[in-house]
């Protein structure tokens, strides 16, 4: 799964957590009693869900980041003069257009 279609997927299913927690609080504004406390709850439970996916969802990218540093420390452990010789390109080619400005 790619980084967009995550973020797609998110902000899908945010978007539709959201709406329905809208028509769920506009539906307990004109109730009252328990079938008003049964509208909030579950608006809450609809909350609590988002933020327990977002929850998870922060877990996965941290444990990505984990990853790819691990690679790239393997790699330039492995490959250091490659590691040297791309950073000094890379440096090289931002003071170049640092200069153009």
């Amino acid at each position: 799964m790619t980084i967009d279609t995550t973020r797609d997927k998110l902000v899908d299913e945010f978007s539709s957590v959201l709406s329905e927690a809208e028509t769920l609080l506009d539906k307990a504004t004109k109730e009252t009693g328990d079938k008003a406390r049964d509208l909030r709850s579950q608006v809450e439970a609809r909350l609590l869900s988002a933020k327990l996916k977002l929850q998870e969802l922060e877990g996965e990218a941290i444990d990505r980041a984990k990853a790819a540093a691990r690679v790239t420390d393997d790699y330039v452990h492995d490959h250091p003069w490659q590691a040297i010789g791309l950073a000094a390109g890379i440096g090289f080619a931002v003071g170049l257009l640092m200069n153009r400005r």
